[in-house]
C-alpha cells in the first residue's frame, strides 16, 4: 500500500459544493484523549503548556489525521474561553455575567479581540509549524454569535430577555456580532493562508425545532453571520456552517447569508442523504454517521450502515464524510478506526 498523501483541496472543493474525485474524511472535533490512546501517549494540559509541548501536541495530532486518511486538521479557537465571566453556555448552574443593561454597559467589550489572540497565539503558531504538507486546518474563531450570547446569559435568561428587555436583547447580538468580526479581520490577516475552509458552531436547533424561532433568527442572528461570511469569501476561502438540531426553517436563510456547506447531522432529525438531497444542489454537506451508531455497531453492522450512506450521497454534489457531530471521549477508538477503515476501503485506499 502505497503511503498516503493529503491534499487539502479535496476538502476545500467539497465545501465549494464540487464533487471530489477522492472522497474527503472529515471531523468538526477529535478528542484529545483518542490521541492519547491511538499513540499510548499523554498530552495533558497541552492547550495551556510551553510552546515545544504545544508543537509536540500538534505533531502528533497532525500525524494521526495523515496516518488515517485525512487530508485536513480540524482546528478552531473558541471565543467562549476568553469571556470575561462566561460560562453559561450549557451550564445554568453558573451565574451569567450579563443579566442587565448596566452589566452590558460595564463589560470589557473592547478587550476581547487582545484577549483571544494572547490566549490563541501560541497554539496557532505551533500548529503552523506542524502542518504536514499537503495538510491545511479547517476552523478558525470557534462559537457563532449565538453560542456567545447564551455564554454571558445563559440560554433561559435569554428567553426571559427577549421580551422583558429587547434593547439589551438586541444589543447582545449586535455587539457580540462586531466583535466576533474585529476578531475574525484579525485572524484572517494573521492565520488565513493556514486554513482552506473556515468555519465556527452555533447550534441553533434541538431535536425538533430551532432554539428560538426561525423569524427572530432572521432579524437577529443571521444579519451578524453575513459581514464574518463575506470577510471569509473576501480571501477566496468556502465558509463551513456547523449547527446541530433541527434547523430546516431557517436552512433557506442561512443559504442565502452566503454558507458555502453545513455540518452537523443525527439521524433522529434526518438521515444524512436527506440533508444531501434537500441542499446538494446548493451547498456542500459534511457530515454522515450518527455518533450513536458509531459507537453502538459491530465492525460487520457499521460497515452495512456506512456504505448505505456512502451509495446514496455519491454523485449528488460537495461532500466531506465522517460523524454527523464529533469524537468525544465516549466514543471507542476501536469503533471510530473501524468507521475510518470502511471509509478508506470503499474509496479504494488499500488498493495496491
Amino acid at each position: 500500500m502505497k503511503e498516503f498523501q493529503p491534499d487539502y483541496r479535496y476538502v476545500e472543493n467539497a465545501a465549494r459544493n464540487q464533487e471530489a474525485s477522492r472522497l474527503p474524511l472529515y471531523e468538526h472535533l477529535i478528542d484529545t484523549g483518542k490521541i492519547e490512546e491511538f499513540y499510548n501517549k499523554s498530552f495533558a494540559g497541552w492547550y495551556d503548556s510551553s510552546e515545544k509541548e504545544m508543537e509536540e501536541y500538534f505533531h502528533y495530532y497532525c500525524k494521526f489525521l495523515k496516518e488515517n486518511g485525512y487530508d485536513i486538521v480540524p482546528f478552531e479557537c473558541c471565543v467562549g474561553g476568553i469571556l470575561p465571566g462566561g460560562g453559561a453556555l450549557g451550564d445554568s448552574r453558573v451565574d451569567p455575567a450579563i443579566k442587565t443593561m448596566e452589566d452590558f454597559n460595564n463589560y470589557p467589550w473592547e478587550e476581547l479581540p487582545d484577549r483571544f489572540f494572547k490566549m490563541y497565539g501560541k497554539m496557532l503558531h505551533a500548529l503552523r509549524k506542524q502542518l504536514p504538507e499537503g495538510m491545511k486546518a479547517v476552523g478558525g474563531v470557534g462559537n457563532g454569535v449565538f453560542e456567545c450570547v447564551q455564554d454571558l446569559t445563559g440560554y433561559e435568561n435569554l428567553c426571559y430577555m427577549m421580551y422583558d428587555e429587547e434593547e439589551l436583547f438586541t444589543g447582545l447580538f449586535q455587539k457580540i456580532g462586531q466583535n466576533n468580526r474585529a476578531i475574525w479581520e484579525r485572524f484572517m490577516k494573521e492565520y488565513g493562508d493556514l486554513y482552506c475552509v473556515l468555519r465556527f458552531g452555533d447550534d441553533m436547533g434541538y431535536k425538533s425545532n430551532t432554539l428560538l424561532s426561525a423569524d427572530t433568527f432572521r432579524e437577529f442572528l443571521i444579519p451578524q453571520y453575513k459581514p464574518i461570511i463575506d470577510l471569509v469569501h473576501s480571501y477566496d476561502k468556502p465558509f463551513l456552517l456547523h449547527s446541530c438540531g433541527c434547523i430546516f426553517s431557517i436552512m433557506d436563510d442561512l443559504i442565502a447569508a452566503g454558507i458555502d456547506a453545513k455540518h452537523s447531522n443525527e439521524d433522529q432529525i434526518a438521515l444524512f442523504p436527506e440533508w444531501v438531497e434537500r441542499y446538494g444542489d446548493r451547498i456542500g454537506n459534511f457530515g454522515g454517521f450518527d455518533v450513536d451508531a458509531v459507537c453502538q455497531l459491530d465492525k460487520k453492522a457499521l460497515k452495512e450502515y456506512v456504505v448505505d450512506v456512502l451509495q446514496q450521497v455519491k454523485g449528488h454534489g460537495g461532500v466531506a464524510i465522517g460523524t454527523g457531530n464529533s469524537i468525544p471521549s465516549y466514543v471507542p477508538l476501536e469503533n471510530y478506526l473501524n468507521m475510518i477503515e470502511i471509509v478508506r476501503e470503499y474509496r479504494g485506499d488499500f488498493k495496491e
